[in-house]
Order: structure tokens, then sequence, then C-alpha cells
């Protein structure tokens, strides 16, 4: 193994957290530490043209207007970088370079809006789990899942269920063009769980230590991915799984990033909170709950399963929601689902996340093996339904 270290100035840039409030306006609020004389030097470049260069006093939130930027999405993910310099008596004591992104993203009760213009949010459920080397999927592996969902299948959103987004999986999300849902990873039994119907019951509570390591945990993911241009939506609790102060939980993650959505709860249990109403139905799609003042989403469905014997995790056990025999009944079991979905988006659907994008340890619903050696689908059949579903709003 090769080790080394870096050799920083005593002044120096710690973190930055960068959004993008509009279209044509970059927001960035820096950590500095022994800053005290110097200036920041903010240059945003688009290859090796500058189209912006100001310099600031260090120290407070810069914000400045970019005229003439285009914006990322879905279509046209145009990245930029952002170049950041802590100067001191003119010499350079630490810089940072960050992609950016300059869209905006809304939810309003009848829908998703990207960059003010109304989009289904068409997307895969996807685990980061491998059996070898302790769960970690190889880099070319965590690019190469991106690619296939975006350029192969035709997804535009991506819900990264119970881990936190490594930054190979995220540069190509970024680079591609696919929004990513990062849920809060969660352990411990919850309260009981209330799927369909607003909770009625007694929330679980956790011990004055457990609170403090969630909301720990929690700021630290939130921190890591706050300039990411792919992020769309966090995502605290799922199926009730620890789930405790939802409410709470929901309106501290808002205000402390006030540029995503939040999704305060996935599957239930449900409040009248955050910007997301998110119900899981197994299979095939359903709508149970529709919410006139938030965004209504499907946020799991599917698990159509299929066995390949020589591409299993767990050559003993294996389960899936269904189980079909090969890639064309498989997809065409995915080409029913979606036949019902597309009626659910006129009655209200804002996005709908199928399950999932590999098999994952028993289960084998993955629309690949989980060593990504075979495509358990039709992919060119798979690519035009979900481009029919993603162009539902353009009917």
């Amino acid at each position: 193994r090769e080790v080394w270290l870096d050799v920083r100035e005593k002044s120096y840039i710690e973190d930055l957290y960068i959004t993008t409030p509009d279209l044509t306006t970059l927001k960035i609020k820096p950590t500095l530490q022994n800053a005290e004389g110097c200036i920041l030097l903010v240059e945003l470049q688009k290859g090796e043209r500058v189209l912006v260069k100001k310099a600031f006093t260090a120290g407070g939130v810069i914000t400045i207007r970019c005229p003439g930027v285009k914006s990322w999405d879905t279509e046209h993910p145009i990245l930029y970088t952002c170049r950041v310099s802590l100067l001191k008596i003119g010499r350079v004591m630490d810089t940072r370079e960050v992609k950016v992104g300059f869209r905006t993203a809304e939810f309003k009760a009848d829908g998703f809006y990207l960059n003010g213009k109304k989009t289904f949010l068409r997307g895969l459920n996807r685990h980061q789990c491998w059996p070898y080397v302790g769960y970690a999927v190889p880099e070319r592996l965590q690019r190469e899942d991106a690619r296939i969902l975006k350029q192969e299948l035709a997804c535009v959103a991506v819900r990264t269920s119970h881990y936190p987004q490594s930054q190979y999986f995220i540069d190509e999300c970024d680079r591609l063009g696919l929004l990513v849902w990062q849920d809060m990873p969660n352990g411990d039994q919850g309260p009981q769980w209330q799927m369909h119907n607003y909770f009625n019951g007694a929330e679980k509570h956790r011990s004055a230590e457990s609170e403090a390591n969630f909301r720990k945990e929690w700021k630290e993911i939130i921190d890591c991915l706050y300039s990411v241009p792919s992020i769309g939506v966090w995502v605290p609790f799922n199926e009730a799984w620890g789930q405790f102060k939802a409410p709470e939980i929901a309106e501290w993650t808002k205000a402390y990033d006030p540029s995503r959505l939040v999704n305060p709860a996935s599957g239930g249990n449900h409040y009248l909170t955050g910007d997301i109403l998110d119900t899981h139905h197994y299979p095939h799609p359903r709508m149970t709950l529709l919410d006139t003042n938030r965004a209504t989403v499907l946020g799991e469905y599917g698990g159509i399963g299929l066995v390949m014997k020589e591409h299993l995790w767990e050559p003993d056990r294996n389960w899936g929601y269904v189980r079909l025999n090969s890639p064309k009944e498989v997809t065409d079991e995915y080409e029913k689902y979606a036949d019902m979905l597309y009626k659910l988006i006129g009655r209200g659907f804002a996005a709908a996340v199928y399950t999932q994008t590999t098999d994952v340890e028993v289960e084998v619903n993955g629309l690949m093996t989980y060593d990504r050696k075979v495509m358990k689908v039709e992919p060119e059949r798979i690519r035009r339904i979900n481009e029919r579903i993603c162009n539902a709003l353009n009917k």
C-alpha cells in the first residue's frame, strides 16, 4: 500500500458549500481556517475559458451572478469548474476546485420541476453491495452502473438506498445527468409501519446517544455531498427503519439545505412534512395515497425475480416478489407494470422508482446479476418502455 502526507499552509480552505439558487447565480459558503487578512479569488471556467473571475474579502457567504451560463439537466448535463483560491499578500495559500451545474429542483403538488420544466422522474433503486472486499463495489463497475442506467436503460433518476454514495458513482451521475435521491443508512427497529395512511401511532424513542449519532452522521452525509449537482433529494428514513422525530428531522434537513428536496419517509410512516409523499407498493404500481399539497411519488415497486444459477450471490438462497423464467418474461412483466404506471402518472404520480438495478444478496430482482455479467432483461425494450414513461407528461 502507498501512503502520503500533504503539507498545507497555516491558512487554508477547510470546505466549500456551493449551490445555485437560480440558473445564473452561484452561492459559495466557504469554511476557512486562519484566514485573517486573506482574500478569496473565485474563477468559473468552461474548459480553458474563464467566464467569471472575482476577488472577495475572506469570510462570509459569496453570491456571484453568472450571466450566459447554460443549465444542467437530465438531457444536457452541462458542468463548469469553480476554482476558489485563498490568497494572502498575493501568495496562494490553498486552492479548491468543484464541479458546478446550474440547476433548480422543485416539487409542487402537480409534479416535479427541473429548471422550471415539469419532468417525470423515472428511476431505479440501487444498492452498493458486493460480496468481496467489504461490500465496496469496484470503481469500474460503479461508473458502469451509472452509464447503463442512463444510456442503456433511459432512466433519469436513481435512488441510492441505505448507503452514502461513492464519489465514483456521483461523478458519473453529474456527467451523465442522473438525478440522485440520497438515503440515510438506517438500522434498528422502528415503530409499527403504517404504509398506506398518515401515521397515527407512537414514534420510536431513541436514546440521547443514538439520536445524537444519527444527527451527526446525517449532517456528515449532507456536508459531503452538498455541492454535488446531481444530488436532488434527501431521504432521511425508509420504511420506518429507526424512524424517530420524522417531522423535526425533515424540517431540519430542509432548513440546512434549502436547495434540495426532502423526502421525509420513503414508504412510510407518513407525516405532513417535507416536499414529498412517498408510497411503496409491490409488485405492481398502485396509488394508495395522494397529497394535494406535496408531490406524490412511488418510491418503490417491482421486484420481478429471475434466478441465473451461475451468477448467484448465495447459491442456496434466493428471493423475489415475482419469480419468472427468462429475460423475455421479465421484460414482459416490466412492460405490464409500466402500462399501469403510465395511467397513474395522469392521476398524480410525479416520480417512480423500480426495484432494482442489480441482484443484492438473496434478492434476485435486479435487471442485472449482482456481478454485472448478465443483463436479465431485454435492454432495448426496457429503454423504449422507460422513454415512454419519461415522456408521459409531453403527450
